[in-house]
């Protein structure tokens, strides 16, 4: 059997670059040679796109994350294709862009690669970028019937002109609020505010990330995740996790979520099968609404009285061994390789392109 020449993408201009960097290292590590040939490729802060031979080639920020290398050769992207700095095409038959937030999965790398006629994992361009911004998502989620948390949005031009009315749209809502970037991910510029005088400074930051910030009710409630997986053209879902966060945090943010380790799962997660069976078709619903392919990790909120409130869809969620999309498959019976092959193949095997 001819292996199949993977181009692992990761990095990228977003804050999540050293995740994107993690997951890739996770990738390049279990998946089947026999099958893949894996090629990685990275994406600078600055945003240049560069070849690595493997994983030793990251440098080691400040704090003790991966980054990929201003001063790796560089690779030319294109409609073309990937071109070396000598000006030799990669052969590729699929690309596996393991690229978090802005820049790369929100559709533009997405976008790059239809217009490049190459395969690549996950969902197209419309299901990527609609997935990102949550403000355009939960009104769709809204209308295949699922709940979500009420809350507005403060554009940044508006909380420059007119600051006052933002705040008083803010405090009607009710406190505590989170205050979140509209199109970032692993909590980068989130911020739980308690009153008024935090509204201020919680804003500014979630701007930092994006000129729309997302303000939304905060909602008491368990923190529940499921992973969506295409096999066979068909959304199915895994089984079901629970995101517990230890102090001294006070939400899943992302120093909780990667760096001091204050979080732990329990999976399966302890829910009532009745329950835990509509969480389950609420991601798929999800999933479909969206119109995303290949993967997804859904989150939701579980309250008390087991109201089920959606709170968003990663469509390249984190991707290391011990990420949650992994860990919840793992469970359900898939293992990481299993996994990455399950993507590749199902990557090879749809089209990708809006003109048939």
């Amino acid at each position: 059997m001819t292996k199949k020449r993977v181009a692992i993408i990761c990095g990228g201009r977003s804050s999540e670059h050293p995740i994107s960097c993690i997951s890739a290292r996770g990738v390049l590590g279990a998946i089947d040679r026999n099958k893949f040939e894996p090629i990685l490729i990275g994406i600078t802060e600055k945003g240049a796109w560069v070849e690595l031979q493997g994983a030793t080639d990251f440098s080691k920020g400040s704090d003790g994350l991966p980054y990929v290398p201003e001063n790796a050769p560089s690779i030319r992207a294109d409609i073309a294709g990937f071109t070396t700095t000598g000006g030799q095409m990669l052969a590729l038959d699929l690309v596996f862009p393991l690229l978090h937030g802005a820049y790369g999965e929100d559709g533009t790398v997405q976008g790059l690669l239809e217009m490049a006629g190459i395969p690549y994992v996950g969902s197209g361009v419309l299901a990527s970028a609609v997935a990102m911004d949550k403000t355009f998502a939960k009104p769709i989620y809204a209308d295949f019937g699922l709940k979500v948390a009420d809350g507005i949005t403060v554009h940044e031009r508006d909380w420059k002109s007119n600051r006052s009315l933002e705040i008083a749209k803010i405090k009607a809502l009710g406190f505590p609020v989170f205050v979140k970037p509209a199109r970032s991910g692993s909590s980068r510029g989130t911020s739980k505010v308690k009153s008024e005088d935090q509204i201020a400074d919680a804003i500014e930051e979630a701007h930092r990330h994006d000129p729309r910030a997302m303000v939304e009710v905060a909602i008491v409630g368990r923190e529940i995740e499921c992973a969506v997986l295409e096999i066979q053209g068909k959304a199915t879902a895994s089984i079901l996790g629970e995101v517990r966060v230890h102090e001294p945090h006070e939400f899943y943010d992302f120093e909780a979520k990667y760096i001091d380790g204050s979080t732990s799962f329990d999976v399966p997660a302890n829910i009532p099968t009745d329950v835990a069976n509509k969480i389950s078709d609420a991601a798929v619903t999800a999933f479909e609404a969206l119109g995303c392919e290949g993967l997804a990790r859904v989150d939701f909120f579980l309250t008390p009285s087991n109201e089920i409130i959606i709170n968003e869809l990663n469509t390249m969620p984190g991707f290391t061994e011990k990420s949650v999309f992994p860990m919840l498959w793992q469970a359900t019976g898939k293992s990481y390789s299993e996994i990455i092959s399950q993507l590749c193949e199902s990557a090879l095997s749809r089209s990708q392109n809006v003109v048939r």
